[in-house]
């Protein structure tokens, strides 16, 4: 049993913080050499405790044990313009000698049933505590602007309806999402000239 949360959450709300300043110390990095920054945006946040409760409830998950066995008590997200730019962010991630990829989750050659698409990476990350080093899991999810735009509209309708979603609005969402990756498809075969204007923009500011 956790009796303090507020100490035992300290070291995943540290993570974020230093991850947030990181990635988007990446995007400053592209911009500060005029080149295109396959990271948009960067957020992030820790797992509110009555979620962590209620997934350790759903997923069986010993209180004892969540530190190990639940992967997205800390969680970041990283968008993208481009579907191109996810593969990239993904290898800038491989790269990095600051954390540790423990499991990656290709969710957007393999999409959901539910229509979801999005790349996780987990991550094993080490704090630097009063107490020494403790390493801490982070679920990265790496999506287009699109595909965090259904999916946020998604987390909010399995709320409401407490993960029931009734049949013919899923299959409305299953609609939206490919009509989501079409648009990101169809963003991509323009991609060079979307971005010499954007940089031609960006030039004038």
């Amino acid at each position: 049993m956790i009796e303090n949360w507020d100490v035992f959450l300290a070291p995943y709300k540290q993570a974020i913080d230093e991850l947030k300043i990181k990635f988007k110390g990446i995007r400053t990095q592209y911009e500060k050499n005029s080149l295109h920054s396959p990271i948009e945006f960067v957020t992030g946040r820790v797992k509110p405790i009555p979620s962590i409760l209620d997934k350790a409830i759903r997923k069986q998950i010993d209180l004892d044990k969540i530190g190990e066995e639940m992967q997205d008590i800390a969680g970041v997200r990283m968008m993208c313009q481009f579907v191109e730019d996810i593969k990239s962010v993904v290898e800038l991630l491989r790269e990095r000698k600051d954390f540790e990829i423990i499991e990656e989750r290709d969710y957007i050659s393999q999409n959901k049933d539910s229509g979801y698409r999005s790349y996780h990476c987990v991550i094993r990350y080490p704090v630097e505590t009063l107490q020494g080093e403790k390493n801490i899991l982070v679920e990265i999810q790496i999506r287009t602007l699109s595909m965090n735009f259904w999916a946020t509209i998604e987390h909010s309708l399995n709320y409401k309806y407490s993960g029931q979603i009734p049949t013919n609005i899923q299959e409305r969402l299953k609609r939206a999402a490919e009509a989501a990756f079409r648009l990101d498809e169809e963003m991509s075969l323009i991609r060079d000239e979307i971005q010499e204007a954007q940089a031609i923009f960006s030039r004038k500011k």
